[in-house]
């Protein structure tokens, strides 16, 4: 097993590789990043509330409302009364908003497919295909 120094210097060295990579692959987005990430939430949720998107976003409940108001504009999300109680509101993504976050999925998806095929030997490749497995231990 490594020492702490060995572990310490590897995360590093992941913590800026990982930088790296996001970096490259942003300018692909199509749809800023703070409004692609209310969208995954939506999409993988279902409607949640102003407060619950601004938790999980780690966001002040002001800086939430006006991600979900630039959205509503674009009519990629709708915000209406929660069944349960009409005083709360929910968020809800559109066909609109699943058909535009599905669209820069695919971009960004397509670019890292074109530059694992175009720089990486099957070697490198069969490496890469574990990465996502062991992320997800990671933190936590």
């Amino acid at each position: 097993m490594a020492d702490d120094e060995d572990l310490l210097l590897l995360a590093e060295d992941l913590r800026a590789a990982v930088g790296g990579f996001v970096r490259r692959i942003r300018p692909f987005a199509t749809i800023p990043p703070g409004q692609a990430s209310v969208l995954g939430y939506l999409d993988r949720t279902g409607a949640l509330s102003i407060a619950e998107l601004a938790r999980l976003d780690e966001v002040r409940h002001q800086s939430m409302t006006r991600t979900v108001n630039l959205l509503a504009d674009r009519e990629l999300v709708v915000v209406g009364p929660v069944d349960t109680d009409r005083r709360k509101v929910a968020v809800t993504i559109t066909d609109r908003g699943r058909r535009q976050l599905a669209e820069q999925r695919h971009t960004r998806a397509s670019v890292i497919a074109e530059a694992l095929r175009s720089r990486l030997d099957e070697q490198e490749l069969a490496i890469v295909s574990r990465i996502p497995g062991i992320l997800g231990k990671i933190p936590g």
